[in-house]
Formats: structure tokens, C-alpha cells, sequence
């Protein structure tokens, strides 16, 4: 999968598959974006993205429900081919498919909690009793019981990002695409809402792709982990794969400072072993026996 942004992006990937470099073609117009990158989302997996500022893994994530459409490659969702969808039907599998948890929440400041959470619903047509019931549901899943009636400024920033994943969790999506979601929480809060993607992962077998650039972070959340440099996914695997054998001097960076006798513990946990491959992890597979999704990207 390639993006490139400015003059002739065609012209630009097959520079790049030829061996140009994104400073050659910067100094010629185009801006290379995500270069060559290619992955597959087990279903009921937390696959997580990580990278610094400019790497690439946000216009990555945009791509996977087409907000930005792909110079060269695909997105298969499903069976479904996203890339070839008219704009119509990419629309609709948009709105009841795919959903998205934003950095900043994104909160209508003039709806209350419980039209805030039922927003998607409203969007796909969805009549007014069941899309209060649905959402209450999720903002009851999310811990935020008895706060229907309240508006986005009464709330802190923890629950007004709980609001957020409630209104995705709502309209049952497939796959949650979580774009940088807790970075602008404090860090006791940010810490609380991994705990609950977590516990709501246990319970609900989500496909959730994560974009985080913060390491820590990664290591808690992800089944897997992409490391983007560059627009370029330079390593894929498990947390303790990533940890013990870095692809490059650049992840090995990364993870310097990392707890490895935790990422170890978990991997144990989650019945994970570095050195045997990537394996479909324990969730996606039991996610896959009830009907589960899965996306590939490449």
C-alpha cells in the first residue's frame, strides 16, 4: 500500500518500487507518505501501529475505511475490497462497519451524553427508541451509567473520551479504528482507559486497530505491533518479538528501556511465544468461531 501526496503520485510509486528514496522525491514534488506497507488484522485482535510524529501510521489508518484513498494497493475488509467501492457503498460500510475513535472526541458540545453516544445510529437511519437503548447500553458498557442527560462540558476528558468509544461500540461496527484516542488524557486516565479497551476487548472481540506513538502504550494494548520510520513498516509481531529481537538499530531504540520481564508475562498470559511467528491470538480465534472479521492491508 502506498499514499503519495503532490505532483504525478503515480509516477512517484514506481519510483519508489525502483528504489527512490522520499527525500529524492520531495526534492521533485511529491511527499511519500506510506510507502509499501502491508498487513493483516486477525479478527478479535488489537493490532497496534506505532511510530513517531511524520511516520505515516495516521494517513495509514485513514485509508483503511477510505477517508483517504490509496495511491497504489488495497484494503480488504471482509472479502470486500474497499479501494473498489463507489463512494456510495464505501459510505455505507463507513457507517455501519467500520468506526472510529478520535484523539480529541469529537462531541457535539450542543447533544447530551446519550445523543452524543447514539450518533452513528442516527446517522445509518436507525429509529429513536432503539438508538436511546443501544446507546445506553454502550455508555453503561463504558461506565458511565447515569449520565444520559449530561453535557460533553460537565464531563472530564477520561469520560468525554468514554463517550466517544460508547458511541462506536453503538452502532456494533466490525472493526474500531482508534486514531491516537487516550494521548490527550492525563496519565493516571490514560492509563484507566487502556485498562477498559482491555476488559471491553474481553468481552466483546473487537478487530481494533490502534495508532499510538507511545511505546508503553503499544506493548499494553497490542495482540501485535506494526513500528512505522519513514511511511515504511519496518517490524511486525508480538510485543515480546518486538522486544527481543528488533528488525534495526531504530527499534531497538524504541524498546531500550522497555520492561522485559512484563512484555514477557503477558505474552505468557496470552498464551504468546517469541521466536515461534506471529500467531492468530487467543481472542481472534474465538472470535473467528462466533463469526469474527478480519481486514487486510497491503
Amino acid at each position: 500500500m502506498f499514499k503519495v501526496f503532490g505532483q504525478q503520485p503515480e509516477q512517484a510509486v514506481e519510483r519508489l518500487r525502483s528504489g527512490a528514496t522520499r527525500e529524492e522525491l520531495r526534492e521533485e514534488g511529491a511527499t511519500a507518505a506510506v510507502v509499501d506497507a502491508g498487513f493483516e488484522v486477525g479478527a478479535g485482535e488489537i493490532f497496534v501501529i506505532m511510530g513517531l510524529s511524520g511516520s505515516g501510521k495516521s494517513t495509514l489508518l485513514r485509508m483503511l475505511n477510505g477517508l483517504s484513498r490509496p495511491t497504489a494497493g488495497r484494503v480488504v475488509f471482509d472479502g470486500q475490497d474497499l479501494t473498489a467501492l463507489p463512494d456510495k457503498e464505501l459510505r455505507a460500510v463507513r457507517s455501519h462497519r467500520i468506526s472510529m475513535v478520535f484523539q480529541h472526541f469529537a462531541l457535539f458540545p450542543h447533544r447530551s451524553v446519550l445523543e452524543n453516544a447514539g450518533y452513528g445510529l442516527e446517522v445509518q437511519g436507525v429509529p429513536r427508541e432503539e438508538r436511546d437503548r443501544r446507546a445506553t447500553e454502550a455508555l453503561e458498557l463504558v461506565g458511565l451509567s447515569g449520565w444520559h442527560d449530561s453535557w460533553p462540558d460537565e464531563l472530564s476528558g477520561g469520560m468525554q473520551q468514554r463517550v466517544g468509544l460508547a458511541r462506536a461500540l453503538a452502532t456494533d461496527a466490525d472493526l474500531l479504528l482508534m486514531d491516537e484516542s487516550f494521548s490527550a488524557l492525563d496519565p493516571l486516565i490514560r492509563r484507566e482507559m487502556q485498562e477498559q479497551l482491555l476488559q471491553l476487548q474481553q468481552q466483546l472481540r473487537k478487530s481494533i486497530v490502534f495508532i499510538t506513538h507511545d511505546l508503553n502504550e503499544a506493548m499494553r494494548l497490542g495482540d501485535r505491533i506494526a513500528v512505522m520510520r519513514d511511511g515504511r513498516i519496518v517490524q511486525q509481531g508480538t510485543p515480546a518479538e518486538i522486544v527481543l529481537s528488533p528488525a534495526d538499530a531504530y527499534v531497538a531504540a524504541f524498546v531500550e528501556d522497555v520492561d522485559r520481564d512484563r512484555v514477557l508475562g503477558r505474552d505468557r498470559v496470552l498464551g504468546r511465544a517469541a521466536g515461534r511467528g506471529t500467531e492468530v491470538p487467543p481472542q481472534a480465534r474465538r472470535a473467528d468461531e462466533t463469526g469474527g472479521k478480519a481486514v487486510h492491508h497491503g
